[in-house]
């Protein structure tokens, strides 16, 4: 397989970098100033395309690779490959499910956690000298808050058996009512965010879900009620969020994923009763490890003829 051209989109991993590398023709996109001469000079022998949630394989791109086979996504999420043109032109896809579900939901654990117990604060309260000069602050009790989660799949169900052993009450919207749990469903967004003190976006990103936190859910969740964001960045309206956030209409938010990263709105970087991650949800060495594994035991599966180990096309 050493001849067969992988176009490896941004630095991932090393570990993926090195596993691709041992395997494949090896193309490093991300290296090269002058990209539509790079694609020009390969087009004919990439034969894969390795993206991720920053970059992945676009219509564009997709019609610049006339011999492309496969796009391998170093993510779960899919919105950044063109699915639409991939099965029109026989492309398969493939991405990262599973393996990083049990980090994704631990993590967002802890962003409720770092919120409501102000742990960040704290932190800077203990290291800037002000413990010596007086207690911090009361905080605001995780245990039995009711949690609503956006999107009720792996990730969303993980978070909720977390959230269960905190004794917290779990509510949930997703496009159908999952018959197997016995959680409470609402039928809108608005009505999970009315009846909820804190509110997870955990939904896989799509042109519905877009913005699917808005002015309207914010106002729902009440100056009481917090937001925790571990799917996409577009997901939430960063505009309204910091309205919502510097107007006191929302009580707080914790953030791994943002609209345009790795930028974030600084007029967030002064809020207390905000926490900032710089998208880290699978950033294990675990987790990403067997991320890259899979995407390696994907290409490796598709170019010897054998079924695919996580097909999405």
């Amino acid at each position: 397989m050493e001849s067969i051209g992988v176009l490896m989109m941004c630095p991932m991993s090393s570990y993926l970098e090195n596993e691709l590398q041992k395997r494949f023709n090896l193309l490093r996109f991300w290296t090269s100033p002058e990209k539509s001469v790079f694609l020009e000079t390969h087009r004919n022998s990439i034969r894969a395309v390795v993206g991720n949630a920053f970059a992945g394989a676009d219509a564009q791109l997709i019609n610049d690779l006339p011999k492309l086979e496969i796009v391998s996504s170093f993510s779960v999420g899919l919105d950044k490959i063109d699915l639409g043109i991939c099965k029109d032109k026989g492309i398969r896809v493939t991405n990262t499910p599973d393996v990083l579900t049990e980090d994704v939901a631990d993590l967002a654990i802890g962003l409720i956690i770092a919120l409501l117990r102000r742990l960040c604060e704290c932190d800077r309260y203990v290291r800037s000298g002000k413990w010596k000069q007086g207690d911090f602050k009361l905080t605001t009790k995780f245990s039995g808050k009711s949690v609503g989660i956006i999107g009720l799949g792996r990730i969303g169900t993980a978070i909720a058996k977390r959230a269960e052993a905190f004794s917290c009450p779990i509510n949930y919207y997703s496009r159908t009512v999952k018959p197997d749990v016995a959680y409470k469903y609402y039928p809108t967004v608005v009505d999970l965010a009315k009846n909820s003190d804190i509110l997870v976006v955990a939904c896989p990103l799509s042109d519905e879900t877009r913005h699917i936190v808005n002015r309207q859910v914010m106002d729902a969740l009440g100056p009481k009620g917090v937001l925790i964001n571990i799917g996409r960045g577009p997901h939430v309206d960063e505009q309204e969020l910091v309205k919502a956030l510097t107007e006191g209409r929302l009580g707080g938010a914790a953030l791994d994923v943002f609209e345009k990263e790795p930028h974030v709105p600084e007029e967030l970087f002064g809020l207390e009763n905000v926490v900032l991650l710089p998208h880290v949800g699978s950033g294990t060495v675990e987790t990403r490890n067997a991320m890259a594994d899979l995407v390696v035991g994907n290409l490796e599966a598709h170019f010897s003829g054998k079924s695919l180990l996580t097909p999405v096309v």
